[in-house]
């Protein structure tokens, strides 16, 4: 299994408990309090404090840095793809779905990044993935610029219309088909 579900920081519990996830990554704000889902293996809950802006010197606020995006592929890695990983920021609708889409490079590093991105926009019409978790991403996975470019092509989402949690299958086609199974 490599789906990964991503979802607004309301919905966490809900979408743990139907998904049978066991895994998590939080994307939320310094300082931002919630509860970890009962569900969720506290050993692999990743909490990351950034907050959701593109650029760095913005006061109080934490723009997404290196070392955050480390963090979240690093954490793919060590994913036992057992059981869906849960991304969540607190609208599920950029800090997370660039997070997801790190994740999936980290995990299947042979996959077109353009595909990977339109997978992700028919998975969720309002996400607009965070450029700044983006950018780091795709140079910290060496893509040269491919996943920025796939992303800038898939556009800035719908505008927000509330909570809508999705899913989308982080593999490759072509790994179904050297498996001989369909996804």
């Amino acid at each position: 299994m490599s789906t990964i579900v991503v979802a607004p920081l309301s919905r966490i519990a809900e979408i743990a408990v139907r998904n049978r996830c066991r895994e998590m990554i939080s994307l939320v704000a310094p300082k931002q309090d919630f509860h970890r889902p009962a569900v969720i293996d506290p050993s692999r809950h990743l909490v990351l404090g950034v907050n959701d802006i593109a650029f760095a010197g913005t006061g109080d606020l934490v723009a997404p840095q290196e070392a955050h995006v480390e963090a979240i592929i690093t954490f793919a890695r060590d994913w036992d793809r057992k059981t869906p990983l849960l991304i969540h920021c607190m609208m599920g609708v950029s800090r997370s779905p660039a997070a997801a889409l790190i994740a999936a490079l980290a995990v299947f590093p042979e996959q077109d990044d353009d595909t990977l991105a339109l997978r992700l926009r028919t998975a969720s019409r309002q996400a607009t993935p965070n450029s700044r978790i983006v950018g780091i991403g795709d140079t910290l996975l060496s893509r040269g610029g491919r996943l920025v470019q796939a992303v800038k092509e898939i556009g800035r989402g719908v505008d927000y219309v509330g909570e809508q949690p999705f899913s989308f299958d982080i593999a490759p086609a072509s790994t179904y088909a050297d498996a001989g199974a369909a996804p």
